[in-house]
């Protein structure tokens, strides 16, 4: 049996290490390939990304600006998204228990897929702008342009094109 002094230094240095890989994750650039991930989205069905495969790639980093984002895209229909090869991914680590049951309730009313993001070091790689969602234009699985998108002041057509 290991002494529980053994098991909580143990997991005090596996936290440091997740906590380190994170930190030292670069956030994607112009001209980084990005690299293909596997989540579940809002109706709990995988989803892998494709990055050669992928025009578009939307990330809301908070709550707040995720509801705004998910109102502006429910507005255009439910192929928006797609018709644009466009993959919208919500930043959900670190959101409480009780909160993602709440949250996940509401997310599967919304009529356009959502990638649930529920991993620090992917959500790390994402640049990010306070009250902005991140819009990585792809080529060829690298990053073409860095963007970002103000859902309750700009129209996405603007920036998905």
């Amino acid at each position: 049996m290991i002494p529980r002094h053994l098991k909580f230094a143990t997991s005090i240095l596996a936290t440091a290490a997740i906590t380190l890989g994170c930190a030292l994750a670069e956030p994607y650039k112009q001209g980084s390939k990005v690299e293909p991930f596997t989540a579940k989205d809002q109706h709990d069905k995988a989803f892998t990304l494709k990055p050669a495969e992928t025009k578009f790639l939307l990330v809301s980093h908070d709550m707040e600006t995720g509801r705004m984002a998910n109102a502006a895209l429910t507005a255009r229909g439910k192929e928006y998204l797609r018709s644009r090869g466009a993959v919208y991914l919500a930043n959900i680590h670190g959101m409480p228990g009780i909160g993602r049951m709440f949250a996940f309730r509401k997310m599967r009313k919304y009529n356009h897929r959502i990638i649930l993001g529920d991993d620090a070091a992917l959500i790390a790689r994402f640049p990010e702008q306070k009250d902005k969602v991140t819009v990585l234009k792809l080529g060829g699985g690298s990053v073409a342009s860095v963007k970002y998108w103000s859902p309750g002041e700009q129209n996405p057509d603007d920036l998905l094109k």
